[in-house]
């Protein structure tokens, strides 16, 4: 049967300039942005032993998981370094809403972009990431 793979990109609309929203990602994410102005990310590049997995999973209507945002998605990015990227995320006047926290599956922390959209930043647990 023909099936979905993988998740082959993630797009969506600025609600102001995009340019700044991608500039604001490459500035406080180390998003590398192409001359085209998006970023590839290649699970090579991740040293995390589970391989890039990534999890898709339908919030239900009441859910407030995305809030204070009113976007209908969350994108959660997978970091290598949570409390480094935090200290800079903090130092660059980047409110932190929630986190960090710490769960079987890794730390976790949430932070908000310029255009309001809920953003879950993601550092897999140990064992994930030593796991062969």
């Amino acid at each position: 049967m023909a099936k979905v793979t993988g998740i082959g990109g993630v797009f969506f609309k600025s609600k102001t300039d995009h340019k700044e929203l991608a500039a604001w990602y490459q500035r406080h994410l180390g998003l590398s942005l192409e001359p085209w102005g998006g970023a590839v990310l290649r699970w090579p590049d991740d040293k995390a032993g589970d391989g890039g997995a990534t999890v898709w999973h339908v919030a239900a209507k009441s859910s407030d998981w995305f809030s204070p945002s009113e976007s209908s998605f969350m994108i959660n990015y997978r970091v290598d370094d949570l409390d480094g990227l935090l200290a800079k995320l903090k130092a660059d006047g980047v409110a932190i809403l929630k986190g960090p926290e710490t769960h079987e599956n890794g730390s976790f922390a949430w932070i908000m972009d310029p255009d309001g959209n809920k953003l879950e930043l993601w550092q897999p647990a140990a064992e994930q990431s030593s796991a062969t």
